[in-house]
């Protein structure tokens, strides 16, 4: 009897009792499932680690790319080799940002990113995923503009976790909750739990959470703005979702902003009507696509 298959059932003697539930290391697949399906597209997980959070000020300090390849129903295939790369930032890499993510100086000296490769990987995938996009894409798109020319799509935020019975969003609390769990020592690691979480299915609609995120990632969106709110209705946007833009351009006001699916948008007009401004005010719309979303260009 071989130490592990004498572990695997002490384990599930634990489990039996109703009294213990046990976490088991993440071993990484290559091969998730097969499919007679000739429609198989390919993705690219990605993560980031940075010296900081403000992509105007903040550099990356390494990247993972790891594609990977799904069905037309969502279900992922396979897992193809990473690309890992540190990226010396030529600046101060903090102790918090060192404790945060066990990345040192020493460690990003005189590296660099080989951004033909990263141009490479991504060129024929349909979508660039991420675990918090809202993040990750602004410094992607620093970069190499070629992932501002793709689809982006949210493992945080676009696929139900709440609805379906997960206790949280969090990578370490998904895989807690399959009865899982990893070091997230790099960032390639964290790409492959993520990819390992989307492969299985919903314990509530019985579709992969892969399957959830690119219907919600295509699902069309508005940003409805509150543009000349009143000051002191402030708050009341901010407990109803709205977001704070302080460096406008074009089609993009200094506004309180929200994104929206379409059948809720008349809805929301409706209370910015009655709630914030107190008359039939003109309110800006536009609309959100998956090449836009989660960066800083809308």
């Amino acid at each position: 009897m071989s130490k592990n298959l004498h572990l695997d059932q002490l384990a599930s003697l634990l489990e039996q009792t109703g009294e213990y539930r046990v976490l088991r290391r993440l071993t990484p697949r290559a091969t998730y499932d097969q499919t007679a399906d000739a429609a198989v597209a390919r993705g690219v997980f990605l993560d980031l680690e940075t010296t900081g959070l403000d992509p105007e000020m903040h550099e990356v300090i390494e990247i993972a790319l790891v594609p990977f390849t799904y069905s037309a129903d969502g279900r992922i295939l396979n897992v193809e080799e990473p690309y890992c790369s540190f990226q010396d930032p030529f600046m101060p890499i903090s102790p918090e940002i060192t404790k945060l993510t066990g990345i040192t100086p020493e460690m990003v000296q005189g590296s660099m990113i080989d951004v033909a490769e990263v141009e490479r990987i991504i060129a024929d995938a349909s979508w660039i995923c991420a675990h918090n996009s809202r993040f990750d894409r602004p410094f992607a798109e620093q970069i190499t503009p070629a992932f501002a020319r793709k689809r982006w799509a949210c493992s945080l935020t676009q696929v139900p976790w709440k609805e379906e019975g997960f206790g949280g969003a969090k990578l370490g609390y998904l895989l807690a909750d399959l009865g899982f769990f990893a070091s997230f020592h790099r960032a390639h690691e964290d790409c492959l739990a993520a990819i390992e979480i989307l492969s299985r299915r919903l314990p509530k609609s019985e579709t992969t959470a892969f399957a959830k995120l690119i219907e919600a990632a295509e699902a069309p969106v508005y940003r409805v703005w509150a543009s000349l709110a009143p000051f002191e209705r402030k708050d009341a946007l901010k407990a109803r979702g709205y977001r704070w833009n302080g460096t406008p351009n074009p089609g993009r006001p200094k506004a309180w902003y929200r994104d929206l699916p379409e059948d809720l948008v008349g809805l929301e007009f409706e209370y910015l009507r009655r709630e914030i401004y107190g008359y039939d005010a003109d309110i800006l719309i536009t609309e959100v696509t998956p090449y836009d979303r989660f960066s800083n260009r809308i």
